[in-house]
């Protein structure tokens, strides 16, 4: 059938050999390719600009041909849980009851939920929020997401944080560099979970795996080491592949102060996984 891929891809064909491609096909087309050296342009015009700039500060090095997108969300520390439209109903209606006489087939907002004890009580009707994002900063709902067997609960809080590490990656996204502080608080969040909860988040996981050979091994620094400490171990070729070889060649070229930190990082995510891997030897020791 006429599908708009094969479209592009036929007419990136007639493009280069005519003579390969007879049918007809519609002079105009969505651009689905991006020019190959895009990338490759775009880090020469970011080292032009930063060499003309007479400020000492280093700016990172951005690997994007896109256009600073459109903020469609701006990371807050101090999240506030929102309450769904059901969850205002619940509120309005109840208002002035505390939550011990809700019906125990009625959803309980989590905005209810103030002890651990409570969470105990009400774990099986908790209500959880409209962003998944809120989750992050609260200790309850951690636990609660290291209860829920439920595959759709943790899409969700996948989903989101895939996407906003996306979107607010100051080295990923062309003229991005002005939210670096944000974006460390941010990922400072992430880290603080994955140490409550004693594991990394697979979102976390393959954004730092898509965008360690575009990192500089400047920008947010800190932060993105500490994230691979809670990465979890693969097969040696996979992570020599995706993790090493990228760290080797800022290894390489870096300052003693950033290959010891490296090294520490890589002490850590050892440490992690044979915590991990101890827990995991009880249990079936246990069973």
């Amino acid at each position: 059938g006429i599908q708009s891929y094969l479209q592009a891809l036929l007419s990136l064909y007639k493009f280069f050999c005519p003579e390969l491609v007879t049918i007809m096909l519609p002079r105009k087309t969505k651009i689905f390719f991006k020019k190959p050296d895009g990338p490759w342009k775009a880090a020469i015009n970011a080292v032009k600009q930063r060499n003309q700039e007479s400020s000492a500060v280093s700016r990172p090095l951005f690997l994007s041909t896109d256009q600073a997108q459109s903020r469609k969300r701006k990371w807050n520390s101090q999240l506030i849980i929102p309450a769904s439209s059901a969850n205002r109903n619940i509120l309005e209606k109840d208002r002035g009851k505390s939550s011990v006489s809700l019906s125990m087939n009625e959803s309980l907002p989590v905005e209810q939920v103030q002890t651990f004890s409570q969470l105990l009580q009400n774990i099986h009707r908790l209500e959880l929020p409209s962003q998944m994002g809120s989750v992050l900063t609260n200790p309850l709902l951690l636990h609660y997401m290291n209860y829920i067997k439920d595959e759709s609960v943790h899409l969700r809080l996948y989903y989101w944080m895939g996407q906003t590490l996306q979107e607010e990656c100051t080295w990923c996204v062309a003229d991005n560099y002005q939210h670096e502080e944000e974006f460390k608080d941010f990922l400072e969040t992430i880290y603080k979970a994955e140490c409550f909860l004693q594991e990394g988040f697979s979102a976390c996981e393959e954004f730092l795996y898509r965008s360690l050979p575009l990192w500089d091994g400047s920008c947010c620094r800190s932060q993105v080491l500490r994230l691979l400490s809670w990465m979890p171990l693969r097969g040696f070729s996979e992570i020599k592949s995706r993790l090493c070889d990228p760290l080797a060649q800022l290894f390489l070229t870096s300052s003693v102060y950033f290959k010891c930190s490296v090294l520490e990082s890589l002490k850590e995510l050892l440490q992690n996984w044979l915590n991990c891997h101890a827990i995991h030897v009880d249990l079936e020791s246990d069973s």
